[in-house]
């Protein structure tokens, strides 16, 4: 395949001995580099991955363990270092099939396209999949979708592409480190406004064994209503309108902020307001109006030069 792309794959890796060698062997050859993040497992895993030899491949130990999710994200610090353009995530139990690589990566070729996941449930093979995976992934899909503002098929798949582009969208110390991090990611994502695809890929459920429970259910949830509340209250101060000042009151309070802004070191030039407000039917409002209350007066003798660049 020729590829343009500078492409990384990471496989965060926990208690993955006896798999983590396949999955390295079944990433494609066009791949520039490997990243393996061993959560601090417990068993053989970090020597298993010393052993194969794989020129491309990097390894990076955590020395506690913090979740498949902060797993990804150190792999995504790696990659960038060192110059990817698409960020890939392939699991070391060897669920990804190294042949849907190329499918993936294409929508990323068009620069509108930010963030490409794998649909299990469009390949022909779904019914590979355990019943309860397959209802439990179809109704956090439709949860994830509403809190993203994006229609996903399957919002769990982990096999996905990440461009350089859109990563520089995302604070990764801040993202969910654990079980649920897909969901996370997406509802970052998506109210962001980084574009969204989805690419059938086929399930592979062979001789790995899931750490995923039921009770993770909830948990993921839990994940989904967290990220959708804070998207919200950050797109509410980023559109939030300024402030017109149109009654006495209203002068009142702004001029009690700026004083305690002034009397704290912290007024500044404020570019919203280019005009001097003025008071309702009356003249520009001035620092030593006679009606302000008294600290008015105090926060023009602390700083005259200040106060006037505030207002």
């Amino acid at each position: 395949m020729n590829q343009p792309l500078r492409v990384f794959v990471i496989i965060p890796a926990f208690c993955e001995e006896q798999l983590i060698q396949t999955t390295i062997n079944h990433v494609p050859a066009f791949v520039e580099g490997i990243i393996v993040v061993d959560d601090a497992s417990t068993d053989r895993t970090a020597e298993q991955v010393l052993t194969l030899g794989d020129q491309r491949t990097r390894l990076i130990s955590h020395e506690k363990n913090r979740g498949v999710g902060a797993a990804i994200y150190t792999g995504y610090k790696a990659a960038l270092a060192l110059g990817a353009d698409a960020l890939v995530v392939m699991a070391g139990d060897n669920q990804m099939d190294g042949t849907d690589l190329p499918a993936l990566l294409q929508p990323l070729l068009n620069e509108k396209i930010g963030y490409v996941k794998g649909n299990r449930h469009l390949h022909e093979r779904v019914r590979d999949m355990p019943l309860f995976r397959r209802i439990g992934s179809r109704l956090l899909a439709v949860l994830t979708s509403y809190a993203t503002g994006v229609r996903l098929g399957d919002s769990q798949c982990g096999y996905t592409v990440l461009s350089r582009k859109a990563a520089l969208h995302l604070d990764f110390d801040g993202m969910w480190q654990g079980y649920g991090y897909p969901n996370d990611l997406l509802i970052a994502l998506g109210r962001r406004g980084v574009s969204i695809a989805e690419v059938p890929v086929r399930p592979v459920y062979a001789d790995e064994k899931s750490g995923l429970r039921p009770w993770h259910l909830f948990t993921i949830l839990g994940v989904i209503g967290r990220r959708w509340w804070t998207e919200r209250r950050r797109s509410t101060l980023l559109n939030q309108q300024p402030i017109r000042m149109n009654s006495s009151s209203a002068e009142r309070c702004r001029a009690h902020s700026m004083y305690l802004a002034v009397r704290c070191g912290k007024a500044r030039t404020h570019p919203v307001y280019p005009a001097q407000p003025r008071l309702k039917n009356g003249p520009l409002l001035h620092h030593r109006a006679r009606w302000l209350p008294k600290y008015l007066d105090m926060a023009s003798q602390v700083n005259q030069k200040q106060w006037h660049l505030a207002w």
